[in-house]
Order: structure tokens, then C-alpha cells, then sequence
């Protein structure tokens, strides 16, 4: 093969695996426009439809709990499904909750659009993985991670502005519909565009595996059984570091999302336009975060530093910036409490990119149903605490404990994670010398 054909393929495959990673971006975007409208939103659709603080942690709870049991049931599908079909599905299943949001009509309506937003959200998650596992080397995980993650801070940043644009300075009954419709319909837009890119060819295994596959080298029979993927992860050291990692990294994010207009709005008395325009902000910071924790994990790692050791330092920076929630309620509403919103916003997506890479390395063959036990668990442990948050605020009045105690549970995931996790994970995973 000449020099020229070599440097067209080294440049195809370039161009595919980061347009790839970019159209999974988009799909993370999409999954939290649909998710974040609710939020921003929040105050006028708990007002509009009599809603208590707790009811508004019940809507959260329940998009929690069908998170989790969507996450079971996608990850073991997206182990069996071509991707292809599977994303489609779901990318238009919650596409049409989120329309259906916009025809609520109280609770209880509200209620089932939410939890079927849930479920079907969950299923992006083990798609989007089994992609960048696919396309992606153990090196370029963690930044091709940060940039499928970062689609959920661009989503969040998009929907406020999105919302002033679609709904101006409407305040009448029912003005907070048509976001709902209008975000919902873009994820149609979504589908066509993944059926003219995406190829079947080269999604069906690790990268590593068909590295192995080109140079003739034989892979592991795979395990039998129905329940070896639960038996490979139950037996897991990785698998129990990484589940208190995700509850308490989710713990964090998940609270900081749902009550942040409210706490803006309500608990420190910002208006609804000035909350909008700083929640854009504070997402613009937490994707600086976590694009900038996936370029740290390449940097240090080209400057001698393992690859576990590189992870390890970007979880503690970050869960040290995530711990100042603690200062939140002795700030009122300005310029240094804002500062200090932005600093924990990146502070808290940054550890998303590292998780996602570790979570790789569970299982090969069963990555998806190893990463949707995991979610479903984090999901299922971590969602009543917003039910706890709306009637701690009900009972009190403020949202001042919540937030002050909402950004230490990254710092208890990284003690355990130190504890648990393999120390010679690198040494394991060097390549072999040749015989």
C-alpha cells in the first residue's frame, strides 16, 4: 500500500471516529434539552399546576426510578440490538414524552410523561458507550467520553436560551408549553441524520479487539451463559469501586440540575430571566470542565503519568471543587455566589469522562448490561433524595442544606475508590512483548 493510501485511511478513520463521537454529543445535547426543560421551568409549572416542592422532587424520583429500570433493560438490548436501530428507538421514544410533557394538564399527567422520559432516556447511555468503545483506543476513551459528555452541559446551556427565544416575554397560562413541543421535535431531526452517517461496519467490538483481529491474533471464546455478565461483575473489584462512585458523582449532579432555578429564584430571589441566562452559564462552565478533565487525562498521561494515576488526580481536583457547595449558604445573590455556582459546576461534570472510561474496562463482551447495572443502581439510590430535598425545602423554607451538603459525595466516591480499585490496573493492561 503506498504512502498516499496509507495517509487516506489513517485521515478517513480520523474523520469518522471523531464525527461519530460529535453526532454522539449531539444525542447527549438532545437528552438533556428534553430532560432541563422541565427544571428551567420548573417554578412556573409547579405554580400553574399546584404543585408543592416535594410533588416537584416526586417528578424527579420518578424519571430517577424509570432512569434505573431503563438503564437494566438497555444495557442488556444494546448488547444485542445493532446500535444503529437501538439508538433510534429510544432517541425517538423520549422525544415523544418530551412533546407529550407540553399537554399536561396537572400531576399526575405529568407524572407518566416524565417517567416514560425516563426510561427511554436511559437507554442513550449504553449506546452511546458501546460506540466510543467501539471506535475509540483505551487512551482516547477519556476524551472522547468528555465529548460525549460535554452534550449534556451544551443541551443544558442550549435549553434556557431556547426557552426565552421560543416563549419572549410571554408570562400568560400555558406559555411554558411550546418548549416542551418544539425541543421534543429536534430529536426527530436526530434519527435521520444517525441513519445517513453511521456505518455497521467496525461497531460491533472494542477497538482493541479488532486491533488484535487485523494483526491475526485470537481472542477469548467468549463465556456462556445467561447470567455470566452478572456473575463478571459481581466478581468485579472494578465493578464494586466504580457503583459508589456513580451513586455519589449522580447524588450531586442530579440534585445541582433539578433544584438549581429554584434555588436561584426561590430560595435567593433572582427572576426567572436573570435564573435562565445564569443557568446557561453555569452548564457553559461545567462542559469547560469536563472537555478540560478529558484533555487533562491525555496530558498528563503523555507527560509519564499512568493512566490510572491520571484519573485519579482529575477525580480529586474535581472533588474538591464540587465540596464548595458548603459555602453556598453564607452567599447571597451575586457576583461571588454565582462565581462560586460556576466553579462546582465544573468541578462536578469533570468526573463524568473518568467514570465513563472506567466503566469500560468492566466487561468487553458485556459492556452495555455492565454499565446498566451500574446506572440503575446509582438511579435507584440516589432519586428519593430529591423527593427528601423538596420536603426538607417544604418544611424549612430554604434550599440551603441541601446545597451545602450536595457537593461532598464526590469526595467520599474518590476515598472508596482508592480504596477498591486495582493498583496494578496499568501494569495488567500493558501490551504483550512479542514471542
Amino acid at each position: 500500500m503506498s504512502s498516499r493510501s496509507l495517509s487516506e485511511k489513517f485521515a478517513s478513520l480520523w474523520s469518522r471516529k471523531w464525527g461519530v463521537s460529535g453526532l454522539l454529543m449531539l444525542a447527549t445535547m438532545l437528552n438533556y434539552m428534553d430532560r432541563q426543560t422541565l427544571a428551567n421551568l420548573s417554578v412556573r409549572i409547579t405554580t400553574e399546576l399546584k404543585m408543592t416542592q416535594e410533588h416537584y422532587g416526586d417528578l424527579e424520583l420518578a424519571f430517577g426510578w424509570a432512569f434505573a429500570i431503563g438503564s437494566l433493560f438497555f444495557g442488556a438490548v444494546a448488547d444485542r440490538v445493532p446500535l444503529r436501530w437501538l439508538y433510534s428507538f429510544v432517541v425517538i421514544g423520549w422525544s415523544t414524552m418530551g412533546i407529550l410533557a407540553g399537554f399536561s394538564d396537572g400531576f399526575t399527567s405529568m407524572l407518566v410523561c416524565r417517567t416514560l422520559l425516563g426510561f427511554f432516556e436511559a437507554g442513550h447511555w449504553p449506546c452511546a458507550l458501546k460506540a466510543t468503545l467501539a471506535l475509540l483506543s483505551r487512551e482516547d476513551r477519556i476524551f472522547g467520553n468528555s465529548i460525549l459528555q460535554s452534550g449534556g452541559a451544551i443541551g443544558a446551556i442550549v435549553t434556557p436560551l431556547a426557552i426565552r427565544w421560543i416563549m419572549g416575554a410571554d408570562t400568560t397560562p400555558g406559555a411554558w408549553r411550546s418548549p416542551f413541543i418544539v425541543i421534543g421535535c429536534i430529536g426527530f431531526v436526530w434519527v435521520v441524520v444517525w441513519f445517513v452517517v453511521i456505518s455497521k461496519v467496525g461497531m460491533d467490538r472494542p477497538a482493541e479487539a479488532r486491533s488484535s483481529a487485523d494483526e491475526d491474533s485470537p481472542e477469548s471464546p467468549a463465556p456462556s451463559g445467561r447470567w455470566t455478565w452478572l456473575r463478571e461483575c459481581m466478581q468485579s473489584r472494578k465493578f464494586w469501586a466504580l457503583l459508589p462512585m456513580v451513586i455519589c458523582i449522580n447524588i450531586t449532579w442530579q440534585l445541582l440540575r433539578a433544584w438549581m432555578p429554584k434555588f436561584l429564584q426561590e430560595g435567593r430571589g433572582s427572576t426567572e430571566q436573570a435564573a435562565l441566562f445564569f443557568n446557561s452559564l453555569y452548564y457553559a462552565a461545567a462542559d469547560v470542565g469536563c472537555l478540560t478533565a478529558g484533555a487533562a487525562g491525555i496530558w498528563l498521561t503523555t507527560r509519564g503519568l499512568t493512566v490510572r494515576g491520571s484519573r485519579f488526580a482529575i477525580i480529586a481536583t474535581c472533588a474538591m471543587l464540587t465540596a464548595l457547595t458548603t459555602l453556598t449558604p453564607f452567599l447571597p445573590l451575586g457576583t461571588m455566589l454565582y462565581a462560586v455556582l460556576l466553579i462546582i459546576g465544573a468541578g462536578a461534570l469533570g468526573i463524568f469522562p473518568c467514570y465513563y472510561s472506567m466503566s469500560q474496562e468492566i466487561s468487553d463482551k458485556n459492556m452495555g448490561k455492565a454499565t446498566g447495572l451500574l446506572g440503575a443502581m446509582s438511579w435507584l439510590i440516589s432519586s428519593p433524595l430529591q423527593k427528601y430535598f423538596g420536603r426538607v425545602v417544604d418544611r424549612t423554607g430554604s434550599f440551603d442544606l441541601g446545597f451545602a451538603l450536595a457537593g461532598w459525595a464526590p469526595m467520599l466516591a474518590l476515598v472508596i475508590l482508592v480504596i477498591v480499585w486495582p493498583r496494578n490496573d496499568d501494569l495488567a493492561r500493558e501490551p504483550r512483548s512479542a514471542s
